[in-house]
């Protein structure tokens, strides 16, 4: 963030249930959490920032978030830069994210986190990421986690439409060369989406602002000052 500073005007925004962020009175009562409504979170704050249009920086679940909302509000979107993206689940994901259904109301979700942190990140090189992933896992308590997980219901028909429509935003995916669960899936999209291109950095996994932070500024500052100039 300090580097990004000195380029932009930046925003961050916690999630529901992250960092700062708290369940509303409405969502205390409410377990299931879409889409649909974490995206409408982030347009209530940037409506009441009056933000008319963004360039938007995501990692992982915020690829997601991220071209939700360009699908919904793209007169709102300047550019897209995705990290980590996910954009498809294949079987392996598929099969973990079932694991995940079936023992998360009986293991403590610390492990799950765990398990699925080393599933998708195995190698040496990719400890930072995984110990950052059960770092910031902690922050959140039982339930919420619970209703996080519940969006693995309804996300295999949403990234399929984001497969299917090219939606013509300029995109820039910056993925790990080892991202072996999610970089196959991104580097056929990028072949049929006429806005998209991909930067692969080497030496990789999926969280790659963390592995090569450096790296990533530079490709990201590039590409969003070029769109923006």
């Amino acid at each position: 963030m300090r580097e990004f500073k000195k380029h932009f005007n930046i925003l961050l925004l916690d999630l529901r249930g992250h960092g700062d962020s708290k369940p509303s009175l409405k969502d205390a009562f409410n377990d299931r959490y879409t889409f649909d409504s974490i995206t409408e979170d982030i347009v209530e704050v940037i409506d009441y920032l009056k933000i008319e249009k963004s360039n938007f920086v995501g990692i992982s679940l915020g690829t997601i978030l991220i071209r939700n909302l360009a699908e919904k509000y793209p007169h709102r979107v300047e550019s897209m830069v995705m990290g980590g993206a996910i954009m498809k689940l294949d079987v392996r994901s598929q099969i973990l994210m079932r694991l995940g259904i079936i023992f998360k109301s009986i293991i403590p979700y610390l492990w799950l986190y765990k398990f699925f942190a080393f599933i998708i990140m195995p190698n040496r090189n990719h400890k930072e990421s995984r110990l950052l992933f059960v770092r910031e896992a902690k922050k959140l308590y039982q339930k919420e986690f619970t209703r996080w997980f519940r969006l693995t219901s309804e996300i295999n028909p949403l990234l399929k439409l984001f497969r299917a429509v090219d939606i013509k935003i300029p995109t820039l995916y910056v993925m790990g060369g080892e991202d072996y669960l999610f970089l196959p899936s991104i580097k056929k999209i990028v072949q049929k989406h006429t806005a998209s291109s991909l930067l692969t950095i080497e030496y990789c996994g999926h969280v790659v602002n963390v592995e090569q932070p450096q790296i990533f500024n530079r490709l990201v500052i590039d590409y969003v000052t070029e769109i923006s100039s």
